[in-house]
């Protein structure tokens, strides 16, 4: 009887020691940053920018080489959080993000709510800014939250204008100078706080993030870390140097663009080792996305061996959707693996809830499917192709060919560097066949059967709009037209504006005409601009009759021709 109750104990004790050292589910991390393209980390071999600690996830981990998403936050963040293609949750636009369904039959459900169902604590930390209209990110099912409207918050107000100008910074919309991400207060859970003239947002945010894994380690949680890096108005980090004496706008605009995508890989640097300190990173799956392509401004940096990535945020060319993808889990992903399968941001929803075993629910479709397999090393994948959308544009992908929406065919073997098109009479073999399997993928999924997105998608004006706007009276002409040649034209304050908005634009160009010549020549409008490349492309635009300088008139007219 002894021997059995002696017996009895050592299986009990052995059972209890099991229980206590087998892991629990494993926690889940997604780091989502902010205008950060493809070419733009070390690991994908960016040619500018250096990222030890965002590529010491693909070292010991997959780094996925085609992963497309939306090429707009709104769009794509919806896309992540849902799983559905935007032409099922109604995220076509960048406007139409505020608007997708969160209560009654037709809803919509995110992330939070499928893990929930398994276990898990839930946490929404950064830029929510697209979606506050559908509601906030505690109605969405996140336990908790701490979110800020608009994009690009990293200091208050008062901080932000501090930095223009001592770097001698432009940045408003338009480019005239001043603060154009101005934060309001932000919120953690239901507590509304305003920013101190010293605190940097990307500082707080990794702060209340520490505090989330600290207070949650002993039972299993998801984190959506939405990082405020990169998105413009790009303003010096707490590490950024003072430029250097006689640096021009261009070159300091630069630095600070660096020092920015160094500061954040600094940020995931400490979340790793917060990780480890707190022994959890062996039972945490870290996954590391862009939110989209690399904006306008950084475009033309964005190389890798000297050759820029075709496209940019907002648009439908690879540049735009093409995205950086890593997922780092020690002892589970194989290390320093490199994934070429063709994967899209509604892969993420399946994939989390596969790691945490949650149902999906079966009253919706989703589009993604689970990369877990290919997480752990599997090289086969349930899909061949990926789709992406953006207003009323949008393609199907595969391995090495694109079709879109107006029934264009590309070849990419030359991606993401070129595409090229293929005639519609073409009679290549490859080519026939190619467009014969994407039609039928577009032809299934049937994205005009869904939400409409008109446009271009990116928060500019419709098409109807644009018809509207068309059909109204235009404002007033100056009563003077202004000679380009002349040095003796009027000031803009001298134009008699319409309007109000009219009014606004004709100050900005006052501000802007330091010399009160009435006109603005190509570089002096260009050296007043924080980005000054895009403001080059904008002075183009602006500069109707291509003559090289810009005149009040034209600039009232934001590009169109007078009539």
């Amino acid at each position: 009887m002894k021997h059995a109750l002696a017996l009895f104990t050592a299986l009990l004790c052995a059972c209890s020691a099991f229980a206590a050292s087998s892991p629990s589910k494993p926690n889940i991390i997604f780091i989502l940053a902010d205008d950060l393209g493809f070419a733009e980390i070390g690991a994908n071999g960016a040619d500018h920018y250096k990222t030890p600690n965002i590529d010491s996830l693909a070292k010991t981990g997959v780094r996925f080489s085609h992963f497309y998403t939306a090429p707009l936050c709104g769009p794509s963040r919806a896309l992540i959080l849902t799983g559905r293609y935007g032409f099922r949750s109604g995220a076509v636009t960048q406007d139409a993000c505020g608007s997708i369904i969160r209560t009654g039959e037709k809803a919509e459900v995110m992330i939070p709510t499928v893990l929930k169902k398994a276990g898990y604590t839930t946490a929404m930390i950064g830029k929510w800014g697209q979606l506050l209209p559908s509601g906030d990110a505690a109605e969405w099912g996140f336990d908790h939250m701490m979110t800020f409207k608009a994009s690009g918050i990293y200091w208050n107000k008062a901080a932000a204008a501090a930095w223009v100008k001592k770097y001698e910074l432009a940045g408003d919309k338009d480019g005239e100078g001043g603060v154009r991400a101005n934060p309001g207060p932000y919120n953690i859970d239901a507590k509304k706080l305003t920013m101190s003239d010293t605190e940097y947002m990307p500082d707080l945010m990794h702060k209340d993030a520490m505090a989330f894994l600290n207070a949650n380690k002993a039972k299993p949680f998801f984190l959506y870390y939405s990082l405020a890096q990169v998105h413009s108005q790009i303003l010096p980090t707490p590490d950024s140097a003072p430029p250097a004496p006689g640096t021009d706008a261009a070159a300091r605009y630069v630095q600070l663009y660096n020092d920015n995508i160094t500061y954040m890989d600094k940020l995931v640097g400490k979340l790793l080792a917060e990780l480890d300190r707190l022994k959890l990173r062996e039972n945490t799956v870290i996954f590391f996305m862009g939110d989209n392509g690399t904006a306008k401004a950084n475009a033309d940096r964005a190389t890798i061996g000297g050759r820029r990535i075709i496209g940019q945020k907002g648009g439908m060319e690879e540049g735009g959707g093409l995205v950086p993808f890593v997922v780092s889990w020690k002892g589970v992903t194989p290390a320093n693996k490199l994934n070429e399968n063709l994967s899209d941001a509604s892969d993420l929803l399946p994939t989390f809830a596969e790691i945490a075993g949650a149902p999906l629910l079966e009253n919706l479709i989703i589009d993604g499917k689970s990369l877990l397999p290919q997480i752990k090393g599997d090289t086969k994948s349930p899909r061949t192709w990926a789709f992406t959308q953006l207003g009323e544009n949008f393609h199907v992908r595969e391995a090495g060919w694109k079709l879109n929406q107006a029934g264009q065919l590309f070849d990419m073997k030359n991606a993401p560097f070129e595409e090229i098109p293929v005639p519609a009479d073409s009679k290549d073999a490859a080519a026939t066949a190619a467009r014969q399997r994407l039609s039928g993928v577009l032809a299934e999924l049937n994205p005009a059967a869904g939400f409409k997105g008109e446009g271009s998608g990116r928060g500019d004006k419709t098409k109807k709009e644009k018809k509207k706007a068309a059909a109204e009276p235009a404002p007033a002409a100056p009563a003077a037209k202004a000679n380009s040649e002349s040095t003796s034209k009027p000031a803009p304050s001298s134009v008699a504006p319409a309007d109000a908005a009219t009014a606004e634009r004709a100050a900005k160009f006052d501000k802007l005409d330091k010399g009160k010549v009435g006109k603005l020549t190509r570089e002096e409008y260009r050296s007043r601009q924080s980005d000054p490349e895009a403001a080059a492309l904008r002075f183009d635009k602006l500069d109707v009759n291509k003559d090289g300088v810009m005149t009040p008139e034209e600039y009232l007219a934001g590009g169109k021709k007078s009539k």
